[in-house]
């Protein structure tokens, strides 16, 4: 028989007190309680701030991580999400921890061990954080525990996307007990009607996906009545093919619901600086180490095989459709087609030291003085030839694709390390790429930029299909 939901519950509180346990325990041996020197409390029971202390963070520590979700940490949730809940709990206890010694001034403890005290709890509660993620995630594989029995409603692109997911990757714990469609296919389980009766008669079922461009009103309305009635979760699959976006928020005047465009992560001044500063950092970082002494070798190796300058000069759209000048390593002999012709499989144009970089995107490391400069960021949508930016915008709604040029474009992008690269071959690839380049706007963090980084990284190693 199944047991819906198991002994998942536990997970959180069992997390809560361990961290309780640990920011506790270990102040007992950083912190010197003056139990003697008072600020303004008298009675024993204020002197005996160990005590206090316990108090204090049994109420402060719950409501920080409740307002920053510090345990809303799902089986889909990323480690660079991890991390950043992390950090701002750390910021969020620091606040706590500096505000009761603020309190209670007879706490003798200096400003270098309270920051090795707040290190070491985070450094343990972190471990502790990660090792509980991938314990799960065996836990799923290997043992077939903490399973979610699912089934899909419909055969959309989105649908088929969503059961390879679950087949694929057996650690997020999602047992397809079925696929329901009036299409025709070999995987399909039975038609939408036959799924009613699937149903019924497979007790347990925990989540229900409904591909809802497949579905009527009616079906709709009985998945989400059957859902509410048997305490099963009910999820949409949106058409794949048009672009999602998090940028409309709802308010309600009196009962009257009104969409509107509300700010998103890049569009905010702090997460802006923050970027930039990272840009400048790395790009420097990139140009002292490794351009420094690439740039010579590469001048070299150009010059030897073809006539022409090292660095390929064209003008490509940055920040707002503005104009700039973009820097590459040129890897294709000298022509007029140069700046308007995407590079295809097997382009005679390309050279054999140009070939080479192309593979391996050495091409690409001059944009480095382009990040320098300010036109373009280390991370973010890949700047297209102006020609095609015209033609591309042609086939995509004309607001997200505005909207993909709200930021500065970078050197690699998410679309890039998710396989949408080079060139062009039909209209799936535009909508994907910009697709990617929005979920990316939408969703920044610096910790989403280091993925990216080292997914860019990692890809290079492995050597890219579309890399040519």
């Amino acid at each position: 028989m199944h047991v819906k939901g198991r002994y998942s519950w536990l997970l959180r509180p069992f997390f809560l007190v361990f961290d309780l346990c640990v920011i506790n325990i270990l102040v007992f041996f950083f912190f010197n309680f003056n139990d003697q020197d008072l600020y303004f409390f008298e009675s024993s029971f204020w002197n005996n701030k160990h005590l206090l202390f316990i108090i204090y963070t049994a109420i402060f520590w719950p409501l920080s991580a409740f307002f920053l979700k510090f345990y809303n940490v799902y089986r889909f949730t990323s480690i660079p999400q991890i991390l950043s809940l992390l950090i701002k709990q750390l910021l969020a206890y620091t606040l706590i921890v500096y505000a009761f010694i603020g309190i209670f001034r007879s706490i003798d403890v200096s400003a270098f061990v309270t920051f090795k005290y707040l290190l070491l709890s985070f450094g343990i509660i972190g471990t502790g954080k990660i090792i509980g993620y991938y314990g799960l995630k065996k836990y799923r594989a290997v043992l077939d525990g903490n399973i979610r029995r699912v089934i899909i409603i419909g055969f959309s692109a989105g649908a088929q996307e969503l059961e390879r997911l679950f087949r694929n990757n057996k650690e997020l714990g999602y047992k397809l007990l079925g696929i329901f469609s009036n299409k025709d296919n070999e995987i399909i389980t039975g038609t939408i009607e036959e799924s009613f009766d699937f149903i019924e008669k497979e007790k347990g079922i925990d989540e229900i996906y409904c591909a809802i461009d497949e579905l009527s009103e009616k079906h709709v309305n009985d998945y989400v009545k059957y859902a509410s009635l048997n305490m099963i979760n009910i999820k949409f699959i949106p058409n794949t093919k048009k672009l999602i976006t998090k940028r409309l928020k709802t308010d309600y005047y009196n009962y009257l619901p009104v969409l509107s465009i509300q700010e998103v992560a890049l569009n905010n001044n702090l997460n802006r600086f923050v970027k930039r500063a990272f840009d400048i950092v790395f790009s420097i970082f990139i140009i002292i180490f490794l351009l420094s002494w690439l740039v010579p070798l590469m001048a070299i190796l150009i010059k030897l095989e073809s006539r022409g300058p090292v660095f390929y000069k064209h003008v490509r759209n940055g920040i707002n459709y503005k104009e700039f000048t973009c820097y590459k390593f040129r890897s294709l002999t000298q022509n007029s087609d140069a700046n308007y012709d995407h590079v295809t499989e097997k382009d005679s144009r390309v050279t054999r030291i140009g070939r080479f970089i192309r593979k391996t995107s050495i091409d690409e490391l001059p944009q480095f003085f382009n990040v320098l400069k300010g036109d373009m960021s280390v991370v973010g949508p890949r700047p297209h030839m102006i020609p095609y930016t015209k033609e591309y915008a042609k086939k995509i709604d004309k607001y997200n694709f505005v909207f993909r040029h709200s930021v500065k474009p970078g050197i690699s992008g998410l679309a890039q390390v998710k396989g949408y690269r080079g060139e062009i071959k039909n209209d799936e690839d535009i909508i994907n790429r910009i697709k990617y380049d929005i979920f990316y706007i939408e969703n920044w963090s610096l910790f989403l930029d280091i993925k990216i980084i080292f997914e860019t990284i990692l890809n290079i190693v492995r050597g890219e299909k579309n890399a040519y």
